[in-house]
């Protein structure tokens, strides 16, 4: 065994030890819980942990970072991106307590620890309602939020492809940006988290060591790897469950290839792309609430990939129309523009063009094969997630012009015709078998073991890197 490998099978016995540490969870803090945990460290340790302001959100939210130690690395990292992912807020925690308590763990990684509690602190406020109780899938939509494309703050970088451009920069992810550009971290970690399936992950390299080490963690902790559909058919799987990350061109090249035009430019480019010019290391570990014996299932099934596929299509299609017709209808009364109404707006139409996505790649001979039962079952259950979000969404919407008392009858009605097809839907959610709510502790557990993973893989390529140097000197 060479020293490299001798250091990486050492560290990873250090990451899974650490990974399983993590004090049991059931819930998640809200914003004011978050920052007051990070504020009662910095108070507990003036001297190794410090608070600046790195920014304001668009309702005029101080948006705080918090350093801690004073390594040479610099390593980024930052939670709600998306403030319906919020598994990372109890992450950044454990991380942060860790680090100010645990000598040996600033000593072995000896890095700098930029961390950003909350970059979304007014979309996290609309999803509160629901982190107290996470367990149940159908409450969580009910109190769902997830912004509009546009207002995003994962996907709202700069970004030009072929005559298309956005630079509509949110002032959150402006923060963002000024943090990059400052820091230049080694590693950059952006948290996010699934819904419903196994754990996968997003790299900028496949790093030496860290692919086994991203496997190792959640085996460690039970937890199953996603190996059925991934995200976008358009990224490029490393191994399994660790994708390249990927930029909003790989989409858009990849939907032009299908014959089929990727329509208005909805949002703009990843954080991970942002960072690219530093040569910083991205990862994303993608953790779901909830899993299902088949997300691992690989055994072939009766159906072809490609019935599946239009199966899903002809899904999400009929949601969609569904979905509009009851927006379009309550449109000319509304008159409060909230975020959910935005974002409905925004999503509702993309399911159609989801759909025509996947008809076109359903023609692709090389679908012309079994599909695993992994396959089917995230394909169906993607239609699922999206009746519940976009529902959820929608429903919210409406509320708000009946709680306002400024909704006219036919948006009552509306409701009333939004509020029937949820039962029915939230009825077909709650009939699926065999569905598991994963600990909350389980999942902070491969958070952490993941980020820590991807920080001894760096300071292994730089200190090759080092080496080589010196050699060649």
């Amino acid at each position: 065994m060479t020293s490299t490998d001798q250091r990486l099978a050492g560290s990873l016995e250090d990451t899974l030890e650490r990974a399983r540490r993590v004090r049991p969870l059931r819930d998640f803090p809200t914003v004011d819980e978050l920052l007051a945990s990070f504020d009662a460290l910095a108070e507990a340790h003036p001297g190794l942990v410090s608070r600046r302001r790195i920014g304001t959100s668009r309702l005029d939210e101080p948006i705080p970072m918090y350093v801690v130690g004073s390594g040479p690395r610099h390593h980024l990292l930052f939670a709600g991106v998306h403030p319906n992912e919020p598994i990372g807020f109890r992450t950044l925690q454990h991380l942060a307590e860790q680090l100010c308590t645990d000598p040996e763990l600033r000593a072995t990684h000896d890095a700098t620890w930029y961390l950003v509690p909350c970059i979304d602190p007014d979309g996290t406020r609309l999803n509160e309602g629901w982190y107290a109780e996470p367990a149940d899938r159908v409450h969580y939509a009910r109190g769902f939020y997830r912004p509009a494309p546009d207002e995003q703050v994962e996907w709202t970088f700069p970004f030009a492809w072929k005559g298309l451009w956005f630079d509509r920069v949110l002032p959150e992810t402006q923060a963002l940006m000024r943090v990059i550009d400052e820091v230049r971290p080694r590693l950059m970690v952006s948290l996010h988290n699934a819904e419903l399936g196994g754990v996968y992950y997003y790299v900028s390299e496949a790093l030496p060591g860290l692919v086994d080490a991203l496997h190792a963690v959640p085996e460690s902790l039970g937890l199953p790897l996603e190996t059925g559909e991934p995200e976008s058919p358009s990224l490029t799987r490393l191994a399994p469950a660790v994708f390249r990350a990927t930029s909003l061109a790989d989409d858009l090249e990849f939907v032009e290839g299908l014959g089929v035009d990727p329509g208005p430019l909805l949002c703009g480019d990843s954080s991970a792309a942002y960072a690219a010019r530093y040569g910083t290391f991205s990862l994303i570990a993608e953790l779901p609430y909830w899993s299902h014996p088949a997300v691992g299932d690989q055994s072939p099934t009766a159906a072809t990939y490609r019935d599946t596929l239009l199966a899903k299509a002809d899904a999400l299609a009929g949601t969609g129309r569904l979905l509009g017709a009851i927006l379009d209808a309550a449109r000319p009364g509304l008159s409060v523009a909230t975020p959910f109404r935005r974002a409905s707006e925004a999503f509702i139409p993309v399911l159609s063009r989801m759909a025509e996505q996947e008809r076109a790649r359903a023609a692709r001979p090389e679908n012309d094969r079994p599909a695993t039962v992994a396959e089917v079952f995230d394909n169906e259950d993607l239609v699922r997630c999206f009746r519940l979000r976009y529902g959820g969404m929608l429903l919210r919407a409406l509320d708000a012009e009946v709680d306002a008392g400024v909704a006219p009858a036919e948006v009552r009605a509306q409701r009333a015709r939004m509020l029937e097809v949820w039962r029915e839907w939230t009825t077909e959610a709650r009939a699926l078998e065999d569905l598991t709510t994963l600990p909350v502790a389980a999942l902070v557990g491969v958070q952490l073991g993941a980020v820590l993973a991807a920080a001894h893989a760096v300071a292994e390529r730089d200190r090759q890197a080092a080496d080589g140097g010196e050699a060649a000197r």
